[in-house]
């Protein structure tokens, strides 16, 4: 497998959503890829124990971040926190097997990998330097200083997700790219997804929503799983939703708009 892979496909936000990552896992651009890199919240949803098992079969070609969800899970089943605001979070942190909370325990919160066409490439969940911090498309520019700061003057891509809405923006004279969400898409249905190398393609496969509901609803035993389902899968939040919910998050003062920078 080449140490500097010409193409990479990039998977954020699954949420243990196993029928859209097998409908991305599907996708010929996926299967032929040099490397398939996961950049976190991984497992916090209905089927944590498959999605886990599932990127664990690919082997070698999955290299894997850890994200805010995938940590909180491996502290709940510590003990070390009491709770989640999210009410799956607590289930799948008890659906999982200990060797699987060992594996999210030990995943790391950034990686480097250099690949053609684009030089060195750092992934991470949300940002550089943080796994819950929130950058958005239209975020200012000195908000964008500030979690860029301390990056090397190599690192001219930087790959994030956590928001789970996709964006391709240039900051400061770098390239970001968030994917979108594979499992919990906002602001339209559809798991998406990045291709990079030698440039950056923003993907989304379709699939079908509703078969992948009833699945969801017959084998997962969540007790809301039907609702939650349908709201996520749905992608019933708006893009603008997210964007004003996420506002205060950035920094902003107006919960909502940037300052166009």
């Amino acid at each position: 497998m080449p140490t500097s892979p010409n193409r990479v496909a990039v998977l954020s936000d699954i949420h243990g959503v196993l029928p859209a990552l097998e409908a991305v896992l599907a996708e010929p651009d996926v299967a032929a890829a040099d490397r398939i890199l996961i950049t976190g919240d991984i497992v916090a949803g209905p089927q944590p124990v498959e999605v886990l098992d599932r990127l664990a079969a690919l082997g070698e070609r999955a290299v894997l971040i850890g994200g805010n969800a995938d940590r909180e899970l491996v502290e709940l089943r510590a003990g070390r926190i009491p709770h989640v605001p999210d009410a799956i979070g607590p289930w799948a942190a008890g659906r999982l097997r200990d060797d699987q909370v060992e594996l999210l325990a030990g995943l790391p919160r950034s990686r480097y990998l250099r690949i053609a066409g684009l030089g060195q490439v750092l992934f991470c969940h949300a940002t550089p330097r943080d796994d819950e911090e929130i950058v958005l498309v239209d975020s200012r520019l000195a908000r964008w200083a500030e979690v860029f700061a301390g990056l090397g003057d190599d690192i001219r891509t930087v790959v994030c997700g956590h928001t789970h809405m996709p964006f391709v923006r240039l900051a400061h004279g770098r390239q970001v790219v968030n994917p979108g969400s594979v499992g919990m898409p906002y602001g339209r249905p559809g798991a998406h997804w990045a291709l990079l190398g030698p440039g950056v393609e923003l993907r989304v496969t379709d699939f079908d929503i509703d078969a992948a509901i009833a699945e969801l609803t017959e084998t997962s035993g969540y007790p809301d799983i039907a609702e939650w389902a349908d709201y996520f899968l749905h992608a019933r939040a708006s893009d603008a939703d997210a964007l004003h919910a996420f506002g205060p998050r950035d920094g902003r003062s107006d919960g909502g708009r940037s300052d166009g920078g």
